[in-house]
């Protein structure tokens, strides 16, 4: 049997880091089998689903490079197919339409609460004459079996086992003439013919009543992984409190999407003490036996230091691209400055992120009218005389340079550190202040070259300028 794989996440939220390591493992057990990897949309929560969302989704997997051979299928569309599956099984008594209220439901939940019982519907309908009832809302429940245990061997966590005493008769369609999740999702999977269901580790309790589903339809049962939750580092479940879980929020801080898929398949899987892994590696190296059975943590730095080994590691030209998106985020015009290549090539060892390149090369592409304060009272004023003559020599040195080249410019400024005057250390931090604005830049030479000849001169002369006007 071809191997066929599904990630089916719900339109009523943004994909998040534990959904998109789901897919991850999903999308890498097909690719490795030279199977099939499905999407579906479960859209069936009309009130919370959204159609943004789900396109928001599927960009999320296209920026992560999880494409898929099958969908996007949306439940929405497939209400026929499951009303007419419900009806068929109302028709062979596996299911029964319960007549109950609400507020008898609640009564018989307390008295089970109050005798130590776990909560369970009662099988009041199971047996009911339904001759007599007319124009009352209903719900269609599955006929659970009574007796026996349902047991599957769990490709992560071994054989799992529950009694069937502890599971009652679900819900398969609601009031409303909605079908419910754990419906859907079996008609779904035996309609697409999915061999392996690879999900996060609180679908287990859902796992016994599809496989019982699945077995009063005579359908084929899917081999189950479940993969364990991912805690934030305080050591609870991951949420909105421990940052950035959304993948649209990783892209936007600057991320490089090969850095967050190597990130979040060593988020429970390993082999042996590999660290980064091509996306060919991956697939062939991936299976579901090396996925831990405990929880993973969090660890953002772990997470940029692997983005820095991507940024150095894969061509700038591809890395110049993802930096454009932010540059372009960040409202500055590359027009006005180096190409972006120059920009991975001059940050690359110094950022974590592309974003924190983008916020930190505008200099190069902007003129600033403000100095850090900070830095200005220390470097322009503590040694004012010191400071000004040295950046006139800076200044005279490099107008001087006819063939604008890095080693010329590196010749200019150590020929400017005048020894007695403190040398080199007594003019790189106030000229650095002078051509950025601030103390944060590369190394002082290749920044100069890269702001370009003409630019440096005016800033120096703006330097100048504002120690003559300002007494700090």
């Amino acid at each position: 049997m071809k191997v066929k794989t599904r990630f089916s996440p719900s339109p009523t939220g943004n994909l998040h880091v534990g959904g998109a390591r789901t897919a991850l493992y999903s999308w890498l057990f097909a690719r490795r089998h030279g199977g099939q990897f499905v999407l579906r949309i479960e859209d069936t929560d009309l009130q919370r689903s959204h159609k943004n969302i789900s396109d928001e989704i599927m960009d999320d997997m296209r920026w992560l490079h999880l494409d898929w051979d099958e969908g996007p299928y949306y439940q929405t569309k497939r209400l026929e197919r499951y009303n007419a599956v419900i009806h068929q099984m109302l028709r062979d008594n596996s299911a029964y339409k319960c007549y109950c209220s609400k507020k008898r439901l609640d009564v018989v939940r307390k008295k089970q609460m109050a005798t130590g019982q776990k909560p369970h519907y009662d099988g009041h309908c199971r047996e009911r004459n339904e001759d007599n009832i007319k124009n009352t809302a209903y719900v269609v429940r599955f006929r659970n079996p009574d007796e026996g245990f349902v047991i599957f061997e769990d490709q992560i966590h071994g054989v799992i086992k529950f009694s069937n005493k502890e599971l009652d008769d679900f819900i398969i369609c609601r009031s409303d003439g909605l079908p419910t999740y754990n419906f859907c999702v079996v008609i779904d999977d035996l309609d697409m013919h999915i061999t392996h269901v690879i999900r996060g580790a609180d679908h287990i309790n859902n796992t016994p009543r599809q496989i019982n589903l699945l077995q009063a339809l005579r359908a084929h049962i899917p081999t189950y992984a479940h993969v364990s939750m991912i805690f934030g580092s305080d050591g609870k479940k991951l949420s909105k409190r421990h940052g950035s879980i959304r993948v649209t929020q990783y892209k936007k801080e600057g991320y490089l999407p090969e850095a967050l898929l190597n990130y979040l398949l060593r988020l429970g899987w390993s082999h042996g003490d590999q660290e980064i892994f091509s996306m060919n590696e991956m697939q062939t190296l991936f299976t579901l036996e090396a996925i831990s059975k405990s929880p993973s943590t969090m660890n953002l730095k772990k997470l940029q230091w692997l983005n820095q080994k991507y940024i150095n590691s894969l061509p700038p030209t591809y890395i110049a691209k993802n930096l454009q998106w932010h540059m372009e985020q960040a409202n500055i015009n590359i027009i006005n400055g180096p190409c972006l290549e120059d920009l991975v090539t001059l940050f690359g060892k110094r950022c974590h992120t592309l974003k924190e390149i983008a916020d930190t090369a505008r200099f190069f592409y902007e003129e600033f009218n403000d100095y850090d304060l900070e830095a200005a009272k220390k470097y322009f004023f503590e040694n004012l005389d010191v400071t000004r003559r040295l950046l006139r020599v800076v200044y005279t040195n490099l107008a001087s340079i006819i063939n604008w080249t890095l080693p010329e410019v590196r010749v200019a400024i150590h020929s400017s550190a005048n020894d007695q005057l403190g040398g080199i250390r007594s003019l790189a931090m106030p000229l650095r202040v002078a051509i950025t604005g601030s103390l944060q830049s590369p190394a002082l030479d290749a920044t100069i070259y890269t702001v370009g000849q003409q630019r440096s001169l005016t800033r120096i002369n703006k330097a100048l300028l504002y120690i003559q006007q300002h007494d700090y």
